[in-house]
């Protein structure tokens, strides 16, 4: 129960109220308004599918008529109202709208930061703008028909060419003078808990169009509601236990690209979430949707807040390379690590193995692993944190790709081994395993095998928690004013502020 409470706490930088009272609430409102509210918002959605169902027979690709026909005006305001009943009925009694909304000439794509929830669909049924989604949301039973109506872009994961094609139709959508509805995008790819602006994603600017930035407020005095800190379920539970919600929803002026942007869509969006942010007064982030992705794993291994992974993850980007291509070489890599025997590589050695000249960015990559300064890494280290980047949650392939290149003829190593294994896997400068070893090592033999491990892992799922890290806190990641958070958990020190300052002196590997 104080989970909650500690985490608004934090997300807010706000002082709690006392525990009895708030428990009372919750425990009232569960009991009371909470049942009311969820089935007049079930009520509401069964009420709105005959319309949408009607009104999307036929194919959804067809040309929007222009004008829109009579029928399809009375059908978006009876959607209208019945969408907002539905939020009235969540507890979001008032949306303050700031700022006028541009027409589909005048902006045919919508930008809308931050993303923290489904309750950001807010604003998408108060518009009914298209929205970009993933094509299996078509078959969710009632919600998946009232998707359709807006004409949405879908994206499908199992389309290898999904991604070029999402990009093309939005271009024909962006350059069609108003034809088709307008696109809400969410640039930055996924939710975050809002206290910053992550790396947007080029696909909105890429047709090179004016874009209207639209961003979202909930100030709201306890629930951050937000998918990032609590999980979708329990944000609906705590947000409909909240009597009253509030959110903000502020059109910003049409922004116009410059021709160095219409042909940078990654500047093109940068000076966009720029704007973003001045307006919401929060700072921005060059860590990325990939980035959220492995800061949340849910490996046995979670990242703690001091990782330098991230930003290993960022360098494998900066070189070109994609962990999710480098994922089938990882055994390739491995095999050649392992035929060092513990060999170190100089920097020209290095960007041969990895087959990319050197650089600037695999100069900084190279620092990260030059634990001794003497400009020699070794390659079995570039692997371990290779395999993390490429599957997070995979924390025993990881380990089991390590023991075959550390291990010894018979697959077994020591406490020092497993120490330097751990330490890489989890990005971090110091890591204490003594007593993991000795609970694994229970003949006392010092050497473990990874069915060892393995075996122990099985039986202590959270052996991470209680043996290596038991003790930490969040609290001294990434300098930041309090009370705000760290964004995301992530370190700021590589923001687009810091892009000159972060160059040197560069971090030492886990440092």
């Amino acid at each position: 129960m104080w989970e909650w409470e500690l985490a608004a706490e934090w997300v807010r930088g706000r002082r709690i109220p006392e525990r009895h009272h708030l428990s009372f609430q919750i425990v009232f409102m569960t009991l009371t308004l909470f049942p009311i509210r969820l089935l007049l918002i079930v009520t509401m959605m069964l009420l709105a599918w005959p319309f949408t169902f009607f009104a999307t027979l036929g194919s959804s690709d067809q040309e929007p008529e222009q004008p829109p026909a009579t029928w399809r005006k009375v059908v978006d305001f009876l959607l209208k109202a019945i969408m907002r009943t539905m939020w009235f009925s969540g507890g979001f009694h008032w949306v303050v709208m700031k700022g006028q909304q541009a027409s589909p000439p005048e902006a045919s794509i919508l930008t809308l930061a931050p993303h923290s929830s489904y309750f950001d669909a807010i604003a998408v049924t108060l518009t009914m703008s298209s929205i970009v989604m993933k094509a299996e949301s078509r078959d969710i039973p009632i919600w998946g028909t009232l998707i359709k109506y807006i004409q949405p872009v879908f994206v499908s994961r199992s389309d290898q060419d999904s991604r070029r094609k999402t990009v093309e139709e939005i271009r024909r959508r962006a350059q069609s003078h108003g034809k088709w509805p307008q696109i809400m995008i969410f640039p930055e790819g996924t939710c975050t808990n809002r206290t910053c602006l992550i790396t947007f994603k080029p696909g909105a600017f890429i047709p090179g169009v004016p874009v209207q930035p639209v961003v979202l407020r909930y100030p709201n005095k306890l629930v951050s509601v937000s998918s990032w800190d609590y999980g979708e379920l329990k944000i609906l539970w705590l947000t409909l236990c909240q009597f009253h919600n509030r959110v903000e929803i502020e059109f910003l002026p049409v922004y116009s690209p410059s021709e160095e942007e219409k042909k940078d869509p990654a500047l093109y969006a940068s000076n966009v979430r720029r704007v973003m942010a001045e307006a919401l007064g929060i700072s921005v982030t060059d860590y990325t949707f990939e980035d959220c992705q492995l800061a949340l794993a849910e490996g046995q291994l979670r990242l703690p807040a001091d990782t330098c992974l991230l930003e290993f993850a960022r360098l494998v980007r900066g070189l070109g390379l994609k962990p999710e291509t480098l994922e089938k070489d990882l055994d390739k890599y491995s095999e050649s690590a392992k035929m060092q025997r513990g060999g170190k590589l100089g920097l020209p050695e290095f960007a041969e193995y990895l087959g990319v000249p050197v650089s600037d960015t695999l100069e900084d990559m190279f620092s990260l692993f030059d634990e001794s300064g003497d400009g020699r890494m070794d390659p079995r280290e570039y692997v371990v944190a290779l395999s993390v980047v490429c599957r997070p949650a995979q924390t025993l392939d990881t380990i089991q790709l390590a023991f075959k290149m550390y291990g010894s003829q018979d697959g077994d190593i020591d406490e020092d081994t497993l120490s330097s294994i751990l330490k890489t896997a989890l990005g971090v400068a110091e890591l204490s395993v003594t007593s993991l070893f000795q609970a694994i090592d229970q003949e006392g033999t010092g050497r473990i095998t990874f069915a060892d491990f393995c075996r122990f892992a099985e039986m202590f799922p959270n052996f991470a928690e209680e043996y290596l890290y038991p003790k930490q806190t969040h609290s001294d990641s990434c300098a930041q004013t309090p009370p705000t958070p760290t964004p995301n958990g992530f370190c700021a020190d590589f923001s687009p502020e810091n892009a000159d300052a972060r160059r040197k002196p560069f971090r030492k590997k886990l440092d």
